[in-house]
Formats: structure tokens, sequence, C-alpha cells
């Protein structure tokens, strides 16, 4: 088949940089635009320096409204701005990275519909749609953590979660909390009990689970690292670690990137992978959680891009065989 021509918008952010790097060496994309009206005209590795020498494309702030994927790399909230204001050809299938079009009553925008994109979960639904809202990190990392027990209808008390996310989690924008002299060294909690992402978590586990009625409890944290987060929730559980294990085994049987590990987890495993890892133990009638993954791949492009590979009918795993930075 032909190249898949790529246009991805919003291209200055730490998403976009991270597309840009695994597009470059996709065997089956071209990247035909990156569009960024701030920076417009200027070399894309003059913003992503981690590409001098391997790219010489510039920004441009005009669209090739004939692409055959767009990516939306914008700020929660602007991709309908955007779709509003820009048309694109019918057969332009679009990602959302944002989280515009991820809840039932936000799916359907301008006569386009958005499936959600976590393909653990809709892995035959993402593979005939032609739009996708693309899940968020914390929710990828929860969702993945909790899918098993909830498609087995084992989510029956209040499910406690404690997940910590890197600091490009916060985007390129600076902020008090962003800036390195308050961010080294330092660890605090943000959006208790509100997290936007409760949302997608919420609409899953239902979607697997409709009796669910109980609460989930989510604590985000800000971590001391730059990318991955680790998240640990627990709730009640009646079988043993052993039952567990061969729950989540089976349910992850056939998935590309999500495995069960039955050794203790950290974030090195998973960084600069679009992996997720998951650790189960059991201790007094709790079973407790350990789901980790890269922030940026799992949590965001690598995502994207394992969604954009099952829309065009590749391989799974086309463009995301990525080793973690172990060391």
């Amino acid at each position: 088949m032909k190249n898949i021509e790529v246009g991805i918008i919003g291209g200055a952010g730490y998403t976009a940089g991270e597309l840009i790097r695994l597009l470059m060496h996709h065997p089956n994309a071209n990247i035909n635009f990156v569009f960024s009206t701030s920076n417009a005209g200027n070399k894309i590795s003059k913003i992503h320096q981690d590409l001098v020498g391997s790219l010489d494309l510039e920004f441009t702030d005009t669209v090739n409204p004939e692409v055959d994927v767009l990516f939306l790399c914008l700020g929660h909230g602007n991709s309908v701005k955007f779709l509003s204001n820009n048309s694109f050809s019918e057969n332009t299938k679009i990602i959302d990275l944002g989280n515009d079009f991820r809840l039932e009553a936000d799916k359907v925008f301008n006569g386009k519909t958005f499936v959600y994109g976590l393909p653990e979960l809709q892995r035959d639904a993402i593979k005939t749609a032609n739009y996708i809202a693309n899940p968020g990190c914390f929710a990828t990392a929860i969702q993945l953590a909790l899918l098993p027990l909830a498609d087995k209808g084992l989510v029956n008390t209040d499910v406690h979660i404690n997940a910590v996310t890197g600091a490009t989690g916060a985007g390129t924008s600076l902020s008090a909390t962003t800036h390195f002299t308050w961010r080294d060294n330092n660890f605090s909690y943000y959006k208790p009990f509100t997290h936007q992402h409760l949302g997608e978590i919420n609409q899953t586990v239902k979607q697997l689970q409709n009796s669910f009625s109980s609460e989930i409890i989510f604590m985000p944290n800000r971590g001391d690292f730059s990318r991955g987060i680790f998240a640990t929730l627990y709730t009640d559980f009646e079988g043993s670690v052993e039952d567990a294990k061969a729950i989540y085994k089976d349910f992850y049987k056939d998935a590309k990137f999500t495995f069960v590990s039955d050794d203790e987890l950290h974030l090195k495993q998973v960084v600069n992978t679009s992996k997720c890892l998951i650790h189960l133990h059991k201790y007094n009638g709790k079973l407790l959680v350990t789901s980790i993954i890269d922030n940026l791949l799992k949590g965001a492009s690598g995502q994207a891009v394992q969604n954009m590979n099952l829309m065009f009918g590749l391989d799974e795993t086309a463009g995301l065989g990525l080793k973690a930075t172990y060391f």
C-alpha cells in the first residue's frame, strides 16, 4: 500500500514531538505537514531539538485537507474549535489526543462519531472507525488496571487509586508547578477526587459492568521525574492472587502492549515504550493492582499511532517497537 499521508495539528507540544519521532520511522507513514501558527516557517527541529539532523520539515500555518489521517494535539477544548474552522476530506480520518470527544455525551460532532480509542477494550470498533478519541494518560493506566475485573462483574466496592505522573504530563507551557526549581526534589497532589479523566474511567468500567455503582476515588500526584505514570489501586476481591492473575492474563491474552508481570514493577520498565505493565498483589481481602505506562506514548502518542495502525489495517505494532530506556 502507499504511505499514509499524515497531518499534525498543534505541532509544538510534547505529544506532537513524540508523534513526529514515531512517524518518522513508521514503515507506512509520511509526515505531510505539521501545523503550528506560532511557529510557522521555523524548522521543526528548532522546537523539537532531538530532531536536529533527522528532519528538515518546517512548521506551517496552512493545512492540506486531503491528508489520509489528521492528529489533533491541541489543548483540551480546542479540537472542537479547530474542526469548526477547518474542513477536511470525507476520507480523512481524525485522531484527537485531547478530551473533547471522549465521553458519550460529546462523541458526535458535526456528523462525525468519535470512537473511544482504547485498543484493549475496543479493537474491533477502532478498526472500522473514521474518528477516534484517544484516551487520557491517567485514564489509560487506570482503565487497564480495572477492566479485567469489570469484565467479570467483580468491581462491587469502592476503588481507591493513587497515581503519580511525570512533569511532561503538564505540557510545555510554564506554570507555577512546572518550573524546575519548584518541581525538583518535590512532590504534590492536584485535583484530588475531581480529575477530568474520572469521566472516561467510569464510562468504560460501566461499559463492561453495567451494574457498577460504587465510587472510584482518585488521588493524582505530580512526581519529580520527566515521564511515566505509576498507578496503584485497590479494591475488595474474594479470590486468591492466582485467581486474579488468571483473569488478567486471559483478558490481555491478545493485547500487543499490555502484559501482566509476576514481579513488582518500576517505571524504567516502560519509559520510551507503548507498553502497559500490570502487577497484582493480595492482602487481607484487598487486591492491589499496579499499572505503569509512559504518559507520552501508551498514554498519548504511541496509543494514537496504535489506533492509526488499526484504522488502516496495518500491523498494530508498526512503528512502535521501542525498547525501554532502562539505563
